[in-house]
């Protein structure tokens, strides 16, 4: 068994083929077939099903164990490239669409200035897809909305932030500031769909105060919804991020006081522990939240945004 051996199996999981794994190790596809069987025979074992494509029970077993194993060896080469003040290597996050479009290039700017050694590789998700591959260790770290309840991973607390009402400027309730729920009864709302995280607390918030709230269309993903809100298509209503607070356009944001804030956090796996590039993002996100967070329209930080410590 060589290292060649499992980053094929890695490819091939990753990329759902032998024919797509061969492109993203740039080889060619008999390289990687070659691999795959000398890898089986050594195993005893099929890995993968050349029937219906992807890997086999034992295959995934491997799979999972092959990604420890070279995750430890970068996090080898990056403690031994690390050695002192400079932190080199990789670190791949994952993150939310609406965070990441207020947080990243401030995140990146800071980083590529304080550690120019560290490389990031951002992948944009949602908690439903960005948690697996953060447990499976293709991800270092991931940035969620909370709660997340997972035995395997620890969490850190970043930031709150509001839910809010987006409307267009020529929209019938663009002249408030503020409205209550009670007051969005009866009217077309373009919501998330029934189910999701967000809808749920949409839901909660509206029954608390006795009221139903109208979906004029479910909309699965919180960045289209901003876009027809721009647009002009209706009312959405979604997290304060989703508008960052450079973005200028006719568009109008009004507060709804009943809903509920959402938390989101850094969320990483127990085992094995990040490595030194890795930290030094946290870091550096740490110091950019803690600097700019509170400029941002409908976020709140530190003792605002968990008065009573850290949130359960």
């Amino acid at each position: 068994m060589d290292l060649r051996q499992l980053n094929t199996l890695v490819a091939i999981a990753d990329h759902g083929s032998f024919s797509a794994a061969a492109r993203s190790l740039y080889t060619v596809q008999s390289n990687v077939s070659g691999h795959i069987a000398r890898l089986e025979r050594e195993l005893g074992v099929t890995l993968v099903d050349r029937q219906r494509g992807g890997l086999t029970d034992e295959g995934q077993v491997v799979v999972e164990k092959a990604r420890r194993v070279l995750h430890e060896l970068d996090d080898i080469a990056a403690e031994m490239a690390s050695r002192g003040d400079e932190v080199r290597g990789d670190t791949r996050l994952g993150v939310l669409g609406t965070t990441a479009r207020w947080l990243l290039p401030q995140l990146l700017t800071g980083l590529s200035r304080q550690h120019p050694g560290v490389h990031v590789t951002v992948h944009e998700g949602n908690t439903t897809n960005l948690l697996p591959r953060l447990i499976s260790q293709q991800l270092d770290a991931i940035i969620l909305h909370l709660p997340v309840d997972d035995p395997e991973v620890s969490v850190e607390p970043l930031f709150a932030e509001d839910l809010v009402l987006l409307v267009h400027s020529r929209h019938h309730l663009a002249g408030h500031d503020a409205i209550a729920l009670a007051d969005l009864a009866g009217e077309p709302l373009m919501l998330p769909p029934l189910g999701t995280a967000l809808r749920r607390a949409i839901d909660r918030a509206a029954a608390n105060v006795g009221v139903e709230l109208e979906a004029q269309v479910e909309i699965d993903g919180v960045r289209l919804l901003t876009s027809l809100a721009f647009e002009g298509f209706g009312a959405a209503i979604v997290p304060a991020t989703a508008v960052p607070r450079w973005l200028k356009g006719d568009f109008r944001r009004i507060a709804v006081p009943e809903l509920p804030r959402r938390v989101v956090g850094w969320v990483q796996r127990r085992r094995p522990s990040p490595g030194p590039p890795t930290r030094a993002l946290q870091t550096v996100l740490r110091e950019v939240i803690a600097n700019q967070g509170a400029k941002q329209p409908g976020v709140y930080v530190g003792t605002e945004a968990f008065p009573l410590g850290r949130p359960v």
